[in-house]
């Protein structure tokens, strides 16, 4: 089907950058309708971040992100990634990609995550 590996996390100071990346692989990699990040911060629910279909207009952020984060994707590679700056300890979580096959379905397909802390 589809396996999705995250990449990029890591210990930023508040005000940081990161840059996480997302590969897509297996069989229906490239029937891959929408991709996105969540995160997940310790004793808290997972939560959307960012998704996107193809290009810039098709993305969306959760309020807390605007402005910081950009999300991208790149159809021919399989990837996506997740540009984050002017990092926040609130923003440290679990962060994992996600990816569905169809503009109505679940996001069926997910990545192991990786860790992004802020912090001095």
């Amino acid at each position: 089907q589809v396996q999705l590996v995250e990449s990029g996390g890591g210990l930023v100071q508040p005000g940081g950058s990161l840059r996480l990346s997302c590969a897509a692989s297996g069989g229906r990699a490239s029937s891959i309708y929408a991709m996105a990040w969540f995160r997940q911060a310790p004793g808290k629910e997972r939560d959307f971040v960012a998704g996107i279909v193809q290009g810039p207009s098709s993305t969306k952020y959760t309020d807390s992100v605007k402005g910081r984060f950009t999300i991208a994707r790149d159809i021919r590679k399989n990837m996506v990634y997740l540009q984050m700056s002017g990092l926040k300890p609130e923003d440290t979580a679990a962060y994992s990609c996600a990816a569905k096959l169809y503009k109505d379905s679940d996001w069926h397909f997910w990545g192991p995550g990786t860790q992004v802390t802020v912090s001095s």
